[in-house]
């Protein structure tokens, strides 16, 4: 399962961790994603959503 958001699609970044000899090394930077039960065409789903997407209401919660 990648980390992606289900509703955005928001994926990892790559990132550079910056030393203080400016030495630069590759890091990931994931989203913060959670599983959440959403009711999608009449059935209950899981599905992995980032924070950003359940705070804005772009999805609402199944019961």
């Amino acid at each position: 399962m990648p980390a992606q958001c289900a509703i955005c699609g928001k994926q990892r970044k790559v990132a550079n961790i910056v030393s203080h000899s400016n030495i630069r090394t590759k890091s990931l930077q994931r989203p913060n994603l959670q599983n959440v039960h959403l009711v999608i065409n009449g059935s209950r789903k899981r599905v992995r959503v980032c924070t950003r997407c359940i705070r804005s209401g772009f999805v609402a919660k199944a019961p």
